[in-house]
């Protein structure tokens, strides 16, 4: 029987002009050992044949341990289980896959890190031959990928020091850590904290990573100009040293002796006074910039506020703890907000451009710098709920959008054995509260859900209207018994945890009472949540028993008619905008359909929300079969995510109802989105506030 036959192309290989002693085959084998991809040719039932030296270095295996393996070994643990299924599905209809197709691609090596690579697969089945070759490329070393990594790093670092900061209430094991946190995030070995004593003569070393030569853990010297730490307590700002050889203001020769080129130094305040300074150290010349300064300056901001809140809460008593707090994580909150602001903004800019859309590994190092955004974003929520001392500013909140959107989020970070429902009412009213402090206090009770169901179970946001208010809760609310019933709503979370034995419940509001381990648990989630509910003119109700879960309730009252309509009527043109106009509004960002929404409400407008132009679509042909009245206008994102865009959704409707009105939004300017000066409908920039968006869409209605 004839052996396979050469497939189709392959006769200018075999007789290529070789010189006289040098074949083909040693040509091929000399390419698979010169390949910088690693290369493995691997059988169907999944068994590396052949391992090329770079596939071997790359993923950490001694020259030919890799052949005979299974191809799972290279695959990390979370995913195989979806790795099986894409190799049994390619094994029954196996095609070419060049690189740079898919995202998230991550390889197990040897000692069980990881690399993120390409890879590239090429059947050899129209080549006579049961074998899939696989091309791997590790991309971790590029400098951009290196540099995004390096910035989510950064901002996952700042997020697991904010936590430590909230959670820990010893701050000798907050200084300890910090240098730590620095020296990891961004990837050097030798970190320092030198502290002033109270007395401001001497400085001592509270603590370090990588120290070496006399550098010693808590010994107190007087300070001296001549060091880094001291230029930086004379000037009271950061200190960069690019290249210690070049230095001439201090003494370099033990740092150079230690192997250090480079130092970055910012100072430590406390009340507006420096009284220490973070400094790191670099064996590469020129290795800090503004990126590395950010950051450090963010750290020394978070380490600053959190001795102030150690040296204040010493000098209190128990009865005084819970307003220094609130004043003490007010700072933190501010710093870490307007370092949440820049990563977020720019973020949001980054996902928008069209070169990063396009791009096969950034879509990806931008979403895993969002989620680290966005953890810092719950922080700051935690640490907001704690101060009590906050002037609330109540507005009509959409009670159904802020469940909703916190389930989500709730589902992306609990255990995923915790199945969470919304259940709100289709006639529930908006509650007249503080949306911040709102969502903080209904976060709070959803976490102590969560510690009360340590093997899982049913946590149920649900909310509607107070039918009627029992003589007790009127007597709790402070109302007259003679006037009549004002709108309450109740906002009411539960789980099927534990519960709360009597004892226990008769104090869950009481400050600093906690069930939780030391450590685990400030005790101020419940009273926080009451002080607001308090506060807001509401108040909370606990129903519970041990081992049956728990129902917490917040009863908060509704914005009143004519404070709505005073609303409505203060806005710009809004009242240009009829009342009850039905827009459908069009946006794949869940948080901007949120703001959008809310927006729209405030204008009296009656809104249907779709994240994609798809489902708009199907959402009106719905409609008009059910001889419903169409939206008198379409709202829409320009970029839609992966789906239509706006603009083909704009086309559609235009076209099969050309009575109603298309306002686009984007985040571009108008001359960098392409076509944009030719377009026939309305484009209002992105960010936009209520008034900008009342007056566009009063504009496009009157038009």
């Amino acid at each position: 029987m004839p052996g396979p036959q050469p497939a189709p192309g392959a006769e200018p290989f075999a007789s290529a002009p070789f010189p006289p002693g040098i074949d083909a085959e040693t040509v091929f084998r000399s390419l698979f050992v010169a390949s910088p991809d690693g290369i493995l040719l691997v059988d169907a039932k999944g068994v590396i044949l052949l391992a090329s030296p770079s596939a071997e270095r790359l993923l950490g295996y001694d020259p030919g341990t890799l052949a005979g393996l299974h191809i799972e070994v290279l695959v990390p643990d979370s995913i195989r289980p979806r790795h099986a299924e894409f190799r049994e599905g390619y094994g029954q209809a196996p095609r070419a896959r060049p690189m740079g197709t898919q995202m998230d691609l991550v390889a197990k090596r040897r000692d069980g890190t990881e690399v993120m690579v390409e890879i590239a697969l090429s059947p050899l089945q129209s080549h006579g031959l049961p074998y899939v070759m696989a091309s791997v490329r590790g991309i971790g070393e590029y400098p951009r990928v290196r540099q995004a990594l390096q910035r989510a790093r950064c901002s996952e670092h700042l997020a697991a020091l904010g936590k430590l900061a909230v959670d820990s209430r010893d701050p000798q094991e907050i200084l300890r850590q910090v240098p730590a946190i620095a020296a990891e995030a961004l990837e050097l070995q030798t970190a320092m904290l030198h502290l002033l004593d109270p007395g401001r003569t001497l400085l001592h070393l509270a603590a370090g990573v990588g120290l070496g030569g006399d550098e010693l853990l808590g010994e107190r010297v007087p300070w001296r100009i001549d060091s880094p730490e001291g230029l930086v307590l004379t000037r009271s700002q950061a200190l960069q040293v690019p290249d210690l050889r070049q230095e001439q203001r201090f003494p370099v020769a033990q740092a150079l002796a230690l192997g250090r080129l480079s130092l970055l130094a910012v100072p430590v305040s406390d009340r507006g006074k420096v009284v220490g300074a973070l400094t790191v150290w670099s064996s590469q010349a020129q290795r800090f910039g503004d990126a590395e300064l950010r950051f450090m300056e963010s750290v020394a901001n978070l380490l600053g506020t959190c001795l102030q809140r150690a040296q204040t809460e010493e000098a209190l008593s128990h009865s005084q703890r819970l307003e220094a707090v609130g004043q003490l994580t007010g700072g933190i909150a501010h710093d870490f907000n307007n370092l949440l602001t820049v990563i977020q903004g720019n973020l949001q800019v980054l996902a928008d451009l069209p070169v990063v859309a396009e791009d096969a590994v950034a879509p990806q190092l931008v979403a895993a710098a969002t989620r680290a955004s966005r953890r810092g974003a719950d922080l700051t929520g935690k640490l907001l709920a704690f101060s009590r001392r906050q002037v609330l500013q109540p507005t009509a909140v959409d009670v159904e959008a802020l469940l909703r959107s916190l389930a989500d989020m709730l589902r992306r970070t609990l255990d995923q054995r915790i199945r969470i429902q919304v259940q709100v009412a289709a006639d529930c009213p908006d509650v007249l509260a503080d949306p911040g402090q709102l969502e903080s206090a209904v976060l709070n009770i959803a976490i102590n859900a969560r510690d009360a169901m340590p093997e899982g179970g049913e946590l149920i946001f649900a909310a509607s209207a107070v039918q009627a208010l029992t003589p007790e809760l009127r007597g709790e609310l402070s109302l007259d018994p003679a006037a009549a019933d004002p709108g309450y709503v109740c906002i009411a979370v539960s789980d099927t945890g534990t519960g709360m034995p009597e004892a226990v419940k008769e104090r869950a509001f009481e400050p600093f009472f906690t069930t939780k381990q030391a450590g685990r648990g400030t005790g101020l989630g419940l009273s926080t949540v009451y002080g607001f509910a308090r506060q807001s003119q509401g108040t909370v109700l606990i129903d519970s028993e041990s081992g049956r879960g728990t129902v917490l309730s917040i009863l908060l009252p509704q914005p009143p008619d004519e404070a709505l309509e005073a609303a409505r009527t203060a806005l710009p043109l809004a009242r240009d905008i009829p009342p009850g106009a039905r827009v459908l509004l069009v946006e794949d960002d869940a948080e901007v359909r949120l703001v959008a929404r809310r927006f729209l409400k405030d204008l009296g407008c009656n809104v249907t929300a779709c994240a994609n132009g798809e489902e708009a679509v199907a959402w009106l042909h719905e409609l008009r079969g059910r001889g419903e009245p169409l939206p008198a206008c379409v709202l829409s994102d320009v970029a839609l995510g992966a789906g239509m865009r706006g603009t083909e959704l704009a086309r559609q409707v235009q076209a099969t109802w050309p009575e109603m009105r298309i306002l686009l939004t984007s985040g571009f300017s108008a001359d960098l989105l392409e076509g944009a000066s030719e377009w026939p409908w309305a484009l209002l920039p992105k960010p936009y506030n209520r008034p900008e968006l009342a007056e566009a869409l009063a504009r496009v209605l009157r038009d």
